[in-house]
């Protein structure tokens, strides 16, 4: 009975994998369903994704597990739950790497990159860079391969290595192009326009935020782009000191009130912008209260950044009408945001403000901390420029290794090629030889099954016909011999009933009427001796029961037999016939080794077009985990599967075994 658990996993473990599998992944789908439907509270949301994720990480490694959690990560982003943003890119990296997954590495690496790059820009270059050297090497993957590329020429940009970030940028675009996805166009001619001013080439600024302007029509992002460029042509103006037409840009953009109304934080730089521009242009009618209305938006929404600038831009007004006081407050103000938020740039403007509006001894302190400042951000600059080269450099150095160590191999590797080919040689001629060994054992073997089988069956027939022929010989004495001298009795006793008296005719009526009546019987008995009184297949079916018969009275087992007499045996194949026999002999004698079972049910069925066997005992049945294969339990399956056919074992312990075989006619 162990034998046949076995089986059971072997024929029912690689379908309840798919089964799990699309559970899993029904489930997972559900929840993610559900993390994404923002009528639900972002806890909701959160607790969802966690029940995700501990599904998705019970699946096998693969690229289906990797998109998953990857999928996960994307939502944890759209919720700013950017620290489980980035645990789930970390996870998604290393499972990549074991899979050696490029095309998982790469996104892994740029979700990680993105989450870097408003904080620690080197570690977001390190990231960038590493996903840009894989998709260098992963033809057609255009579109991610520009979105690499512009998050890269931004941080160079943010490192103020402008022609870098120029040369790359343009790499980026020629990649959108090519991708058919112009999506992040205007953000590609926006940066280059931004490096253009910094490097004091403003006409040439100026096209490239109208060419951010032009690809931004017609999406969704048209009017959110347009507001940028505005904001950054009236930038450029200002920088060249072309103040009235920095002040028409800026005014442009403002007209885009019911925009701005939803988006407080673009609506106060804009304001912002425009103050400063009237203050430097000396048109002082709206000021200080244009710079005053941005900084209340900025402190409604906490918009810490735009806070510290204006509050700087008030010091300078302040400072320009001879109010030091004033403008040292809110000097001071700025350089304790820029500190908390880690701004150095309007912590330097901050420290020369206030070493102008300070006393003596006081200004010289804030003038040294300005020296000090400047000359650590000159060289955190060189720094990080001289950090992305090293990183640049050692990503050449590695694929350069790479590429002799490739070459040091390529003879070694070949020599264990050509070693591995000619042992895969012997090993499949030596397999063949083998194969082809079974192969004629299994023939022979059939072969053998199937005589025996005939000659099972011949002697079936040869017992059938013996039966039939000594039925007709009865049959046969009966009608020739006992009845003709019945009648020839009969005649004789009516010949004398014509002679006799009235007294002997009633006593011999009598006797007469008894004869008939024997006569008749015998008549009835001869003819049912004579008749055909088998079925066309009772010899395949009295087989098997004469087996099963057998066999229960060695063992001293009860048994119950049943044959659905819709099942044509006549019309069934040798072989089929030849399998179920042995299937119920094998079956049976597991029951006798290992059920101590006291009773067994047999029932041949069909239903469908298929017959089915049911062999059901109640044995002590068997516990799964504790099954070892057998080569009977092999056997069975083996001929169940030459028929096209199912086979199941199902137990319980104390509860009995039942093997079922479904086999299409």
């Amino acid at each position: 009975m162990i034998f046949f658990f076995i089986v059971l996993l072997g024929c029912n473990k690689p379908d309840k994998v798919i089964q799990d599998d699309e559970l899993k992944s029904n489930i997972i789908s559900s929840y993610l369903v559900k993390a994404k439907n923002s009528e639900f509270s972002i806890d909701e949301r959160k607790m969802n994704l966690e029940k995700a994720y501990n599904i998705c990480s019970t699946l096998k490694d693969g690229i289906y597990k990797r998109d998953k959690i990857n999928e996960i990560s994307i939502i944890y982003y759209s919720l700013k739950e950017y620290d489980d943003f980035k645990k789930m890119n970390e996870r998604t990296l290393r499972l990549s790497t074991s899979i050696s997954d490029s095309v998982g590495i790469a996104q892994s690496c740029t979700n990680i990159g993105i989450y870097y790059r408003s904080s620690k820009i080197d570690s977001a270059y390190y990231f960038f860079d590493k996903a840009n050297q894989i998709y260098l090497k992963l033809p057609g993957n255009e579109y991610t391969h520009g979105n690499v590329l512009i998050n890269l020429a931004q941080i160079l940009r943010k490192a103020k290595d402008y022609a870098k970030s120029e040369s790359v940028t343009i790499e980026a675009i020629e990649k959108f192009e090519l991708s058919g996805n112009e999506t992040y166009l205007p953000l590609c001619y926006t940066n280059l326009g931004i490096l253009a001013k910094f490097l004091e080439r403003y006409d040439e600024s100026i096209e490239y935020h109208k060419k951010a302007i032009e690809y931004a029509k017609g999406t969704n992002q048209e009017t959110s782009e347009t507001l940028r460029s505005f904001n950054n042509i009236g930038t450029v103006y200002k920088s060249q000191r072309k103040y009235k037409e920095a002040k028409e840009y800026y005014k442009k953009a403002l007209t885009y009130i019911d925009f701005l109304h939803k988006r407080p934080k673009r609506h106060a730089l804009l304001l912002d912008n425009l103050a400063y521009v009237n203050f430097l242009s000396n048109d002082t009618a709206e000021i200080p209260d244009l710079f005053y209305e941005a900084l209340n938006i900025r402190d409604s929404i906490e918009d810490k950044s735009g806070m510290a600038t204006n509050m700087l831009h008030l010091a300078e007004y302040y400072k320009s009408q001879g109010k030091d006081s004033i403008s040292k407050l809110y000097a001071k103000q700025t350089h304790d945001l820029s500190i908390e938020l880690k701004n150095n740039e309007e912590l330097l403007k901050a420290y020369q403000l206030l070493s102008e509006t300070s006393e003596s001894n006081e200004g010289l302190q804030y003038a040294n901390s300005y020296i000090k400042l400047n000359d650590s951000l000159i060289k955190e600059e060189r720094l990080f420029r001289d950090k992305f080269a090293r990183i640049r450099f050692k990503t050449e150095e590695i694929v350069e290794a790479n590429q002799q160590i490739s070459r040091e191999n390529e003879i070694l590797i070949i020599a264990i090629l050509g070693l591995t080919a000619l042992f895969l040689l012997g090993y499949i001629i030596f397999r063949q030889q083998q194969s082809n060994k079974e192969l004629l054992f299994a023939q022979t073997q059939q072969e053998s099954n199937e005589e025996i089988y005939r000659l099972f069956i011949n002697q079936q027939i040869k017992l059938e016909e013996g039966r039939q022929l000594e039925q007709q010989r009865m049959s046969e004495e009966l009608h020739d011999g006992v009845l003709g001298r019945l009648f020839g009795v009969r005649l004789s006793l009516d010949g004398i009933n014509q002679r006799a008296n009235d007294e002997f005719t009633d006593s011999r009526n009598k006797y007469i009427e008894e004869l008939k009546a024997i006569e008749k019987e015998i008549r009835l008995i001869s003819h049912d001796l004579g008749a055909e009184t088998l079925p066309s297949d009772v010899a395949y079916i009295d087989a098997v029961e004469n087996l099963i018969k057998d066999l229960c009275e060695v063992h001293k087992l009860e048994f119950e037999f049943n044959n659905d007499e819709d099942i044509d045996w006549e019309e069934i194949d040798d072989q089929k016939k030849v399998n179920f026999f042995r299937i119920l002999q094998e079956s049976m004698q597991n029951i006798f080794k290992h059920a101590h079972a006291d009773s067994i049910k047999i029932n041949f069925d069909y239903v469908e077009d298929k017959i089915n066997l049911t062999i059901l005992d109640d044995g002590i049945g068997f516990r799964e985990n504790k099954v070892k294969k057998g080569i009977g339990l092999k056997n069975i399956t083996s001929r169940v599967s030459q028929m096209s056919g199912v086979v199941k074992f199902l137990s319980e312990v104390n509860s009995g075994t039942t093997v079922s075989v479904s086999v299409p006619v």
